[in-house]
């Protein structure tokens, strides 16, 4: 077990008078056990006391990653299929005596099965607890933000390979396509999430799904990739001219890409989530595209491609040092078009450190 994590956990669980805390198959259940599973018809629950006991709830196929992990075997309920779930969750309620105990859980990865299950046959309250694996996780140490840089390192390495192969009149899903496959051959172990590759109108969405539309001379190009490597991924965004773009286009660029800067420039240690994204939000408030910047400036990144901080308008929390986020303002104009710059960024004790140092100048692609 990560004892030192489970130690700051105990700590938490204590503060906020739970008894335990009960994750289900998430980068949170690696973080605390390193135990790896994936959401299926098999419920599955990693517990951890406020004194430190851990016990899991798991089918008996998975019951050898309960034991590498250090769980002790009384305390591992594993089932069958052909004995299915129910039998483990009430054994597991009764041995662990989950009777009328608080039990946080993080409200955005808890189905209701296993909120059901422990309400229901566990006879235990469920609190929302999203606010401790959120703290815990903030804070980067050495080794993480090493994975990190390599993750940076492989995504920038994918890109520097297969920026040469784009060519006008590709579509969107074919550049998608190649640009997943370069980062699996640059060496990630897997996709942060799928390439968004957005060009012409398409890029004023900033979440836009690759289309069959064919890239065009004169329209900008939004490449959003990133690469996993072990259990720790890079979010990185960079958008490129097909041919000669026009003289908005050009300024909706280079407006970006100052709004960009001034948002790395103004992290520190202890500034706000608020405070970075109204350095970049005013650059681009002074140059007149203000209503065309619809999303917020950054977002953590870790083991999960979006997760704490948000740096939006009103997150006054002081950021640690250790933290790490992208800085990734955007214009999207309807019927002109828009462009991104994101960066991935480490809080240190003397400023900050860009983990991303893809180039940000406007690369022409012909």
């Amino acid at each position: 077990m990560k004892q030192a994590r489970i130690h700051k956990l105990q700590s938490k669980l204590s503060s906020q008078k739970l008894d335990w805390l009960a994750l289900v198959p998430s980068p949170s259940m690696v973080y605390l056990s390193g135990i790896h599973s994936h959401t299926s018809e098999r419920p599955m629950l990693l517990f951890v006391a406020a004194d430190g006991t851990m016990a899991a709830i798991m089918p008996k196929l998975e019951a050898m990653k309960g034991e590498a992990a250090g769980i002790s075997a009384e305390n591992i309920f594993a089932y069958t299929d052909q004995q299915g779930y129910l039998p483990a969750f009430h054994n597991a309620a009764a041995m662990l005596k989950l009777k009328g105990k608080r039990i946080g859980v993080e409200s955005l990865k808890m189905r209701v099965l296993e909120g059901d299950l422990l309400t229901e046959v566990g006879s235990a309250s469920v609190v929302h607890a999203d606010d401790i694996m959120d703290s815990l996780r903030l804070v980067k140490d050495a080794d993480e933000i090493a994975a990190m840089q390599k993750a940076v390192d492989v995504a920038e390495q994918a890109m520097d390979n297969f920026l040469p192969t784009i060519a006008v009149g590709m579509t969107e899903r074919e550049v998608a396509a190649k640009l997943s496959q370069a980062i699996l051959d640059a060496g990630a172990d897997a996709l942060t999430f799928p390439p968004i590759v957005s060009a012409g109108e398409n890029t004023t969405s900033p979440h836009a799904v690759p289309t069959t539309n064919r890239l065009q001379n004169g329209d900008l190009l939004i490449l959003d990739w990133g690469a996993q490597v072990g259990d720790y991924v890079s979010d990185i965004t960079r958008t490129f001219a097909l041919g000669t773009i026009s003289t908005e286009l050009r300024t909706i660029y280079e407006t970006v890409k100052a709004a960009n800067a001034a948002g790395v420039a103004a992290c520190h240690p202890n500034v706000t989530g608020a405070a970075i994204d109204k350095a970049a939000r005013d650059v681009i408030d002074a140059a007149g595209y203000g209503e065309f910047f619809i999303h917020r400036t950054g977002h953590g990144l870790g083991m999960e491609a979006h997760e704490a901080p948000s740096l939006i308008t009103g997150n006054d929390n002081p950021l640690p040092i250790g933290a790490v986020f992208t800085v990734e303002p955007g214009i999207y104009k309807p019927g002109v078009g828009g462009a991104r710059i994101e960066d991935d960024i480490v809080l240190t004790a003397d400023g900050y450190r860009s983990l991303t140092t893809y180039p940000r100048e406007l690369i022409e692609i012909t």
